[in-house]
Order: C-alpha cells, then structure tokens, then sequence
C-alpha cells in the first residue's frame, strides 16, 4: 500500500508551482508576489478603515522609511525592505503572538522563502547585518504607527511591544490610508520596477 505524500506545494496565478518546503527560486514571480501581498492583511485584518490594511502596502511603507533613515541609500537595501515580508504572500501573515506560540520551526521557514526570495531577484549576499537592522528599526518604526493609528493600540502599548519610533522625519500622511487591494497591486508592482530597474 503507497501512501501519497501531502502535497506542500502551491499553485500561483502565474501558472508556477511553489513548493514550500523546497522553494526554488525560478517558481518565484514578482506579480504573483504583489497579487498575494494586496490582498494579506496586517494586524489579521483588525483596522480601522473600508479597506484592510495589506502587506504590500506596509512593505511600501517600510521601504519609505528606510530610504528616510538611510545615510547612504542603497537600491539594494530598498528592494530587500519591499520584500521583506514576500514570503507572506504563500504563507499569510501570521501575527506575532501566534509566531511565537509556533516556535523557531515557524521562523526558519519563513527564512527559507525569503532566501529563495533573495536570490531570484539578485540580493542573496548583498544585504548586510547593518542593512537587515535597518530594515528591522523601519518595521518596528511602521509597526507602531500602524498600531496607534488603525489598530486600536494605545501609544504606551505599542511603546511596550515596538518601541519608540526614532530617527524619523518622514511625512506618513496618506500612508496609513488603507489603499483598494488594485491600487497597492499596481503601486508595489510600480515601486519594484523602478527599484529592481527593469
């Protein structure tokens, strides 16, 4: 008696086929990437707002930020910052509290398929610990505005959980207005494009 194995795989839009245990990186499209992140929403969906609040459009604004932060802006570092949270647009977003009832195992595979991520559009080894920290402070940074400003946080409370927001002079009018899921679709696909020069 054969015993087939559970399929582990994911079909995309784009006709690929991503096996999540063993991603290659040739199955990875970046329209299938801002189609998934469009339509994932942050904080489990809990925002204010007639529009969830995606990820892509949180990736946008973590890439905003880091540009801010930057003292020697990288296009290297600003493509890694836009995709930051891709692997989320096969395995949804899980929020933190379940990432850590879930344990390391969670972590390492999200790292896994952000690796894969990196190496199908040209960042493997191109981003530092110094780079990856920054793109971190940035999340951490967008973390907290979304928390006080769409998910009911209060500002000791995301003080408690994301730190105090510094070294920022960015303008975040406008960007914490959840945007349509077609609108951050073009807009991610728009910021990729000019980023990854092509």
């Amino acid at each position: 008696m054969t015993t087939e194995k559970p399929r582990a795989w994911q079909r995309m839009l784009s006709g690929r086929r991503l096996d999540l245990l063993d991603p290659d990186p040739r199955d990875i499209e970046i329209e299938d990437i801002a189609h998934g992140l469009a339509r994932v929403a942050r904080w489990n969906g809990q925002t204010s707002g007639p529009h969830a609040f995606s990820v892509a459009q949180h990736s946008l604004l973590v890439e905003t930020i880091v540009g801010d932060l930057a003292t020697e802006p990288r296009r290297e570092v600003a493509l890694a910052a836009l995709l930051h949270d891709a692997p989320e647009y096969v395995i949804g977003d899980l929020i933190s509290p379940f990432k850590t009832a879930i344990g390391l195992d969670y972590k390492s595979f999200e790292l896994k398929l952000l690796d894969a991520i990196h190496v199908r559009f040209g960042l493997a080894g191109r981003i530092t610990p110094h780079d990856a920290g920054l793109i971190k402070n940035a999340d951490r940074i967008a973390a907290y505005h979304e928390a006080t400003e769409l998910a009911g946080f209060s500002s000791e409370e995301a003080v408690l959980y994301f730190g105090t927001p510094q070294g920022i002079s960015i303008a975040l009018d406008g960007a914490l207005e959840p945007w349509p899921v077609g609108a951050v679709e073009e807009k991610f696909l728009t910021r990729f494009a000019d980023l990854a020069q092509i």
